[in-house]
């Protein structure tokens, strides 16, 4: 199960709800700006970020930058309160599973949400012998070189 966290008139939310639509992803949308979040679930979304805070909160947003304020100068609880109280600092789409956390809407790292049985069939579809091979497979080489 896959947890959406989105905002109205987001096209980078409505892109990743389609591909979880058309993957057949089992998800659970909700709107940061209509849905309270919670102490234990923001907590939980920032110590799933491998880089720091800054994987999930928008720093050059017009919100963030209006509070004239670093982003290492306030403690968890105050982040915490921060974010609860303005959800727009937060990227936009947060896509939350049990083994992978993607923030943004990025064609190659939404599939970390496909469940690891069926990226194995996909991987393995892709051989020398498909028409596509040139363009997607190739590709697909280049990057697990790197």
């Amino acid at each position: 199960m896959v947890i959406l966290y989105t905002s109205p008139g987001c096209a980078s939310c409505r892109k990743a709800k389609q591909w979880l639509k058309d993957n057949q992803i089992e998800f659970v949308e909700k709107n940061i700006f209509t849905s309270l979040l919670k102490e234990s679930e923001i907590k939980y979304l920032l110590s799933r970020c491998e880089n720091g805070t800054e994987d999930i909160i928008s720093v050059r947003s017009k919100a963030f930058q209006a509070l004239q304020k670093d982003i290492d100068d306030y403690s968890m609880k105050e982040l915490v309160t921060l974010i609860q109280e303005n959800p727009s600092i937060l990227k936009r789409p947060i896509l939350l599973s049990e083994k992978s956390l993607v923030v943004g809407y990025d064609d190659d790292e939404i599939t970390t949400m496909m469940p690891a049985q069926l990226r194995t069939v996909v991987d393995n579809a892709c051989t020398d012998a498909c028409p596509n091979y040139s363009v997607c497979g190739k590709c697909r080489e280049r990057a697990s070189m790197n």
